[in-house]
């Protein structure tokens, strides 16, 4: 029997290693199958398009915020993998009372790296882990500041305006770079904006997000009209939000799109 301790002090048991994993989290399931796990997955969710193959092979289980609980059971997992945020708290209460479930808790890059190579221990891929964990540091360390002394407001969401504050991966992943978050400073995590507050902030670089909010290149042309101030750019938000090993490719692109 071994004992797990996963990123929000919870201890899960497990016989042997798990044959039928369910994963609640998008970025996470992109993980799975990089570690080679497509065997083993027998669950993700409607927003898991990645890989997009996976959305017809396995059972869909839900949204991150709604899952089908019977869905769940009728699949018998071994192993749950979620995340404290995305999901919500009392469907994993509930899941946890007949399975294991293993949530992460991520805030920072080294929080994506320490969950890469626990589920690569639980999972028994820690190799195939521990080389995604050193391609991502190798491309991270390139970065280090590479867009210092600029300041920046990450727009997820429109009508009401809304942007990615502290205590967010996002706002990590912009500080990774060097950039410094306009609001930062407000309590909310994703903060509610207006326009007087954007214009008081002057950031010199407004990022639009693909997710979860479809900005498009209509709104880049009218947030360049009203900031004219400011550079205005259509992000993959894909890059600055998943946790996984997407971060591989994360930092790259981000590089390419925002250094100096």
């Amino acid at each position: 029997m071994a004992i797990y301790t996963d990123q929000t002090n919870r201890k899960i048991e497990l016989s042997s290693k798990p044959l039928r994993i369910i994963s609640t989290v998008p970025s996470q399931t992109e993980l799975l199958y990089d570690l080679g796990l497509e065997a083993q997955v027998v669950g993700i969710t409607a927003y898991c398009v990645h890989p997009s193959h996976w959305l017809k092979e396995k059972t869909v289980i839900g949204g991150t915020k709604n899952l089908k609980l019977d869905l769940i059971r009728e699949l018998k997992p071994d192993l749950i993998i979620g995340n404290k945020e995305e999901n919500i708290k009392e469907q994993i209460e509930a899941l946890e009372s007949e399975f294991p479930v293993w949530l992460s808790d991520i805030v920072t890059v080294d929080d994506a790296l320490d969950m890469i190579s626990e589920i690569g221990k639980i999972t028994e891929t820690e190799e195939l882990a521990n080389s995604i964990n050193a391609a991502i540091s190798e491309e991270r360390l390139k970065l280090k500041g590479i867009s210092q002394n600029r300041s920046v407001a990450y727009f997820i969401w429109n009508e009401p305006m809304m942007v990615a504050g502290q205590d967010t991966f996002i706002n990590k992943m912009l500080e990774e770079v060097g950039l410094n978050n306009a609001f930062a400073h407000r309590d909310e995590r994703y903060p509610q904006i207006t326009e007087d507050d954007l214009k008081e902030a002057t950031p010199d670089l407004i990022i639009l997000s693909s997710e979860p909010y479809s900005f498009t290149t209509k709104h880049l042309h009218n947030f360049g009209q009203q900031f004219p101030n400011a550079k205005v750019k259509l992000m993959d938000g894909e890059m600055f939000s998943w946790y996984g090993s997407r971060m591989v490719k994360a930092f790259p692109y981000i590089g390419k799109n925002l250094g100096k």
